[in-house]
């Protein structure tokens, strides 16, 4: 069964270009992307731009779109992608010294390093959702408010998901520290602790915990996740470059940004195609996981204007609010020095 939806005006624009590149590049499959990016001619020379991710992050998969259906190159860009596992610090630092020219990273994991001062501006936000609260069934919790007095399962204290959650149960009048016990567990055993009863529910990224969800043996409940509520609209994986680069080559920085922004619309409405993209850089799940997990996220929201200034900034209070963020940080000052508009 076909994923492939119409994706409003960002469709249109599409279709409108598609068509221009002639019916045979949706003829078989993989074309539809290669089509829609290679049919416009590039700039003759192309811009070295070298791009850090993680390859196993499933919600990334339109950076593997932009590159292999060849939106960077549409965009005047030769990027180089570079498979990145180590610690934020590191990431950050690298950036800021030129060492890599840009990379993507979860925004719960960036805002305390940006607080120390790192030269690194974030220039758009990529999408929603990703990290997920689930309860296990056998427990009877099915609300958030009956979480007080029990014990989360967590990869480790200084997670996205551990952080984020803390805001999420803070905002709904629990307090993160006093009425929750975090307990971490290393990833492949959380299952097993839910299945034991030492602990009540798990906060954690996917597609772990859908892994873990899918291989339980009582099931779970989500009770929430990053685009729960007011989240709806709020970017937890963003776009960070080098500062001196910022304000040396914007219209690089423009370009790359824009790039991302194309991938992840055409990615929306064209689900299994970017799915089998996906699949040539990783080998931890399967094309039907990635069909289904697709699904969890918010594709359509990448803001790079003042929206994901003030998206910064709302972060930067909540997180501030559980001690992560020292307390004489000014959200709205912080936010004006991190955030920068290139589009």
């Amino acid at each position: 069964m076909s994923h492939e939806k119409p994706f409003g005006a960002h469709a249109a624009k599409r279709r409108a270009l598609l068509a221009a590149a002639g019916s045979a590049a949706l003829a078989a499959p993989l074309l539809g992307a290669a089509g829609f990016a290679r049919a416009l001619t590039p700039p003759k020379k192309l811009t070295p731009l070298s791009f850090a991710w993680n390859q196993t992050s499933f919600c990334l998969t339109p950076v593997a779109v932009a590159k292999e259906a060849g939106i960077f190159e549409k965009n005047g860009l030769d990027v180089s992608l570079v498979n990145y596992s180590g610690s934020t610090d590191q990431l950050l630092e690298a950036i800021a010294t030129g060492k890599s020219d840009a990379a993507v990273g979860m925004i719960f994991r960036w805002l305390k390093p940006l607080e120390a001062g790192f030269d690194v501006k974030v220039v758009a936000g990529l999408h929603g959702g990703c990290m997920r609260l689930s309860a296990y069934k056998p427990t009877g919790i099915t609300k958030i408010e009956q979480l007080r007095g029990k014990t989360i399962g967590i990869p480790d204290l200084g997670a996205p998901s551990t952080h984020f959650f803390k805001v999420y149960l803070h905002k709904n009048g629990i307090d993160p520290e006093k009425e929750i016990e975090w307990r971490v567990y290393q990833r492949d055993l959380l299952g097993v602790a839910a299945e034991k009863g030492e602990i009540q529910a798990i906060a954690d990224t996917d597609p772990l915990l859908f892994k873990i969800e899918r291989d339980s043996k009582g099931g779970f409940t989500e009770l929430a996740s990053n685009i729960s509520g007011e989240y709806h609209n709020r970017s937890c994986c963003v776009v960070g470059v080098g500062g001196k680069l910022v304000r040396e080559k914007r219209p690089v920085v423009a370009a790359l940004a824009r790039s991302l922004v194309e991938a992840y619309d055409w990615t929306s409405s064209h689900i299994d195609e970017s799915a089998r993209i996906f699949l040539k850089y990783t080998t931890n799940i399967t094309f039907e996981e990635l069909q289904a997990l697709y699904g969890t996220l918010n594709l359509h929201h990448h803001p790079v204007s003042t929206d994901l200034h003030d998206e910064i900034a709302a972060f930067a209070q909540d997180f501030k609010g559980i001690g992560v963020l020292k307390p004489s940080t000014d959200p709205v000052k912080y936010a004006d020095h991190v955030f920068k508009k290139v589009l």
